[in-house]
């Protein structure tokens, strides 16, 4: 086939042709060796889901990047230090030093050390999500041409550590609607359904298509199969360039393999793949094509894996034979910090290997190591003079072209609808526990007042009623919908950096694709408890009431959104949350009468939903019905109304009770929107 890579024009060996005596020396027996080269069998070449946009080819250029320790740090946890902030002095540390590759499609590189070596700041920069460092010289290409958001998006997938999917999707299904999203307009149903079966062939999902993905708390596909669906989600679009970040870490030996060779058969297909792993094992070292061992920061090796042995043997550092290869050199390059004799005697060994590989490569093109007399660069050179042919302005304007085809902002606010109910009516559990919490809250205070029998209840007890109605399920909404958006807040945040939709799509998605619920569960609410206490029987006034316990609740729900969205984790959320819901409950007007409130909490009470949600209670339920006051053994009947002027709450007409409400919900709203565009949602996980 054409995307198979071969060793001769690629100035490399394939994983086929690679000597027995380092697949020995690897740790590996002579059968092992022979089970990496299944998935060269013909049965699986077919399989190949070959990227045909031409070569892509990555630098990175004597790159020096510097980190923070301040930056580093989350603001909500300095606050734990109870320190001023300009008592805070940050350290600045090398991330990475002087550090420079070459690598081109049909090619596999790894990035290979122990943990703070730089791994996943090198992946950072080039995938542009470098946060809290700078990058104090060097530069970064893609294709020629510095990269930037844009061209990352349109030419690099990125897969990171941990895998963010809708728990209650099949695995076709999530692929489904990933296609749905980021293949162009042009592409008919059938070219989509047929991109996906490739995709779940060619990553070997066809057993579990049609199971759920799970997560923790739902039974699902397994651990390694769950990261193949994170791959298959970014493969769908074909990209040029893939980037994993640790993409073995948490799986069994057997599945890391696996995963590998899956990885290694998309490079053959034409593809660039660049992954970042800590101590491979024997047989996942040998699919690697490039490997660059990093220590501190610094390339201590980089260029073809099956040379790695033969170069350090020649530095004096053989490697033992029957022993694995990432295991002995990453050892040899780890920084021991258990006392400060070691940590020197590392950081030294370190530094003089270092300065010896860069020694070795200053006069190459590509700053990798080729044994002496190879022919590797002459063949190198000749492949980047036919990439920067194949790279010309008219390929770059077709895939400019080819993402203006995406989607619209409709369009995509349609399909997240639709797999956001997907995903959510399927959560049965959750859906009962919260109808069962609303029904069982309804019926417990229901059942209170329902002693009283025919006999109406005494203003007292109604207006207690009406202030309970309003306040109970709102302080459930808030913590139940904080935490929902805790729990989708990275993923949004990963799909958002990967330009899978726009911001307005998901907002709108996000709130409408909820009112369904939101209206079963006020109803089941609003019901019981209104009947069961006696309150008024008039169709209109159930409406009416109905209406502004509804809007009461979206208020609470609105305003929860918008506290998740601004702040960073779920313990500062529901800290906000619940401050900010006992601030607008105490100064309702039914804690404190309202002409006794101070200045400020006056001001407050203007923009507080639980105050205008109660006037509107109070005067749906007391207009109009006549009451007995007994004064000195003398019975009066007055009009409600004057109950409730009584409490400085009949000061405005009741359609201004509603049009304020839809006012406070809309201004949750904006910020909520605001918010998603302007604030990285990046969860706490990730820092």
């Amino acid at each position: 086939m054409d995307g198979r890579r071969d060793g001769g024009t690629d100035g490399r060996s394939s994983t086929m042709d690679r000597e027995p005596d380092l697949a020995l020396s690897a740790g590996s027996s002579p059968q092992q060796h022979q089970d990496t080269e299944l998935f060269s069998t013909e049965e699986d070449s077919s399989l190949y889901f070959t990227y045909s946009g031409g070569r892509n080819e990555l630098q990175v250029h004597n790159l020096n990047y510097e980190v923070d320790t301040a930056a580093q740090i989350p603001w909500y946890e300095r606050l734990s230090e109870l320190r001023l902030p300009w008592e805070f002095s940050g350290n600045k540390q090398k991330a990475i030093s002087n550090l420079s590759l070459r690598v081109h499609s049909g090619q596999m590189l790894a990035i290979i050390g122990s943990s703070g070596c730089g791994k996943t700041s090198l992946l950072d920069i080039i995938t542009c999500r470098d946060e809290g460092g700078v990058m104090t010289s060097g530069q970064v290409l893609i294709n020629g041409r510095p990269n930037s958001h844009q061209l990352v998006k349109k030419s690099i997938a990125h897969v990171r550590q941990d895998d963010r999917l809708l728990p209650h999707l099949t695995v076709r299904e999530t692929l489904s609607f990933v296609a749905k999203l980021r293949l162009p307009t042009n592409f008919s149903q059938a070219q989509r359904d047929q991109r996906v079966d490739d995709v779940i062939a060619e990553l070997r999902l066809r057993q579990c298509a049609n199971t759920r993905v799970g997560n923790d708390y739902v039974r699902g596909v397994s651990g390694g199969e769950r990261r193949r669906v994170s791959i298959a989600v970014q493969l769908l679009w074909n990209p040029g360039i893939l980037i994993l970040d640790e993409p073995t870490s948490g799986l069994d030996s057997f599945t890391a393999h696996n995963l590998v060779i899956t990885l290694s058969r998309l490079a053959r297909g034409n593809r660039l793949v660049l992954l970042s792993v800590h101590q491979p094992r024997s047989d996942i070292f040998q699919l690697f094509d490039l490997v660059v061992l990093m220590s501190s920061g610094s390339a201590v090796y980089c260029g073809a894996a099956r040379e790695m042995v033969p170069y350090f043997t020649a530095l004096g550092y053989p490697c033992p034979r029957y022993c694995n290869p990432s295991d002995y050199y990453v050892d040899l390059i780890s920084i021991d910090r258990r006392n400060r004799d070691l940590e020197a005697e590392c950081l030294e060994r370190a530094a003089a290997l270092s300065l010896q590989f860069h020694e070795k490569v200053q006069d190459t093109r590509d700053n990798m190591w080729k044994p002496a007399g190879s022919d590797t660069a002459s063949l190198q050179s000749e492949g980047s003079e036919q990439l920067r042919a194949s790279t010309s302005d008219h390929e770059v304007i077709q895939v400019s072209n080819h993402r203006d085809q995406l989607p619209g902002k409709f369009r995509q606010f349609m399909i997240l609808i639709k797999r956001h109910m997907y995903n959510d009516f399927r959560d049965l559990v959750t859906l009962l526990v919260h109808g069962l919490e609303a029904l069982l809250m309804s019926l417990l205070v229901g059942c209170l007042y329902y002693g009283a029998g025919e006999e109406r209840l005494s203003t007292q007890d109604t207006v207690a009623l009406l202030y309970m109605i309003g306040a109970l399920t709102p302080f459930a909404v808030v913590l139940d919908v904080i935490a929902k958006c805790h729990t989708e807040r990275a993923m949004l945040y990963h799909e958002l950096e990967d330009g899978m939709y726009s911001v307005t799509s998901y907002f709108f998605a996000k709130v409408l694709g909820e009112l369904p619920e939101h209206c079963v569960f006020t109803l089941v609410y609003g019901l019981p408890i209104y009947w069961l206490a006696g309150l008024n029987e008039a169709p209109e006034r159930f409406l009416l009431n109905f209406l502004l316990v509804w809007l009461m609740v979206y208020c609470s729900r609105s305003m929860a959104l918008c506290v998740a969205a601004v702040l960073p984790t779920l313990q500062t959320s529901a800290f906000m949350g619940n401050a900010l819901f006992t601030v607008f409950y105490l100064t309702g007007g039914f804690v404190i009468n309202m002409q006794n409130m101070w200045l400020v909490a006056s001001w407050i009470s203007n923009v507080s939903f639980m105050r205008w949600g109660f006037e509107g209670l109070l005067q749906v339920q007391f207009r109009g019905n006549m009451y007995p006051i007994t004064i000195k053994n003398h019975t009066v009947h007055v009009d409600g109304i004057y109950v409730v002027e009584a409490m400085s709450m009949n000061q405005y007409p009741l359609y201004s009770c509603y049009l304020v409400l839809v006012g406070v919900c809309l201004g949750f709203m904006v910020l909520y929107y605001l918010c998603l565009r302007f604030i990285k949602q990046k969860s706490s996980q990730d820092w």
